[in-house]
């Protein structure tokens, strides 16, 4: 059972995730949540990180940080991003393994799948085809990170979960227009064009792909929930406990309806070019949550209200927000 004051760590808590998930957990009362800056906590330096979790022996791990990106993103720093998620996932997980950590929530993302994956996308289908391109090194560090999970539950005994959620998006994203996910970019480009009165914004990609998205807000709410979960009906509500889990919305609409979602709400009446010439990554992205759903959680934030109320905060908070200047 979870009690209000066992003590967390909660790596990454500077993110979008990391700071949904630690405002959750001040919402609901635990008194005890750890958080480090870069600054005094590298988590890509092993001995620092096991010499941490040894001193501090938390009860919970939640691995929030990652370094993420768009298309764009990722197709520049590939190197950047399978060496960094590497360091750090290894260093938490195997840390957490020798300071006896009781519980621990890893989280990935839905670009472990292949690219051709059959929709909506079972748990099952990791590692049974190509992955997309574009984001490869980055899943092939996510994939590894539920492995390890799997390896340390079935060799010692721990109680370590992975959570696979789909696109995200909401508060203290990166707004970045080059290295960005898709709703970030997108709001940024249309507010840019309404405040400048352009006559249109060049969206990359046909616009055709399919997309699900999940509000960062539903995500802290299915961590807390599958952390509450206890061991025993979490390994029978599993095939077996070294199982990953998705985590996703259930809805998904192609890159041009999104788009055109955006720009109604944002008031921007100008027109939206698609440019081809772009890749467009993985063709369709839908993630089969019936697994968590029969535990008992499932999504609630409606998209457009998820999307308005991004929006509004990007509005308050642009002269601050990654990305925007």
């Amino acid at each position: 059972m979870i009690n209000l004051e066992d003590k967390i760590f909660l790596a990454g808590h500077n993110g979008m995730v990391g700071s949904s998930i630690l405002r959750l957990l001040k919402m609901e009362g635990f008194q005890n949540v750890l958080t480090m800056s870069k600054q005094k906590l590298d988590l890509s330096e092993r001995i620092q990180v096991e010499s941490f979790l040894t001193s501090q022996s938390p009860r919970i791990v939640i691995i929030a940080a990652a370094k993420v990106g768009g298309i764009n993103a990722n197709n520049k720093f590939p190197a950047e991003f399978i060496h960094e998620n590497l360091m750090i996932q290894n260093n938490i997980i195997h840390g957490a393994h020798l300071a006896n950590v009781e519980k621990l929530i890893f989280l990935g993302s839905s670009c472990i799948y292949p690219k051709l994956s059959p929709q909506p996308m079972e748990e099952k289908s990791l590692l049974t085809g190509q992955l997309e391109p574009t984001n490869e090194p980055y899943a092939i560090a996510k994939i590894a990170g539920i492995k390890m999970c799997e390896s340390y539950n079935r060799q010692y005994g721990c109680d370590f979960r992975s959570l696979m959620p789909t696109n995200l998006y909401g508060p203290n994203d990166n707004f970045d227009i080059e290295n960005s996910h898709v709703i970030p970019s997108i709001i940024y480009k249309l507010h840019n064009a309404k405040q400048k009165n352009l006559e249109y914004v060049e969206i990359w990609g046909t616009g055709k792909p399919k997309r699900e998205f999940l509000h960062v807000d539903d995500l802290a709410s299915a961590v807390l929930f599958v952390m509450g979960l206890e061991k025993e009906f979490y390994q029978d509500n599993t095939e077996m406990m070294t199982s990953h889990v998705n985590i996703g919305s259930g809805q998904e609409l192609m890159i041009s309806e999104l788009s055109e979602l955006i720009a109604q709400i944002i008031g921007y009446e100008g027109s939206i070019k698609f440019n081809s010439e772009m890749p467009d990554g993985t063709p369709r992205k839908l993630l089969d949550t019936s697994l968590i759903e029969s535990m008992g959680w499932r999504s609630s934030i409606n998209l457009e209200k998820g999307l308005a109320s991004t929006y509004d905060w990007f509005c308050k908070n642009i002269d601050s927000i990654r990305g925007s200047k």
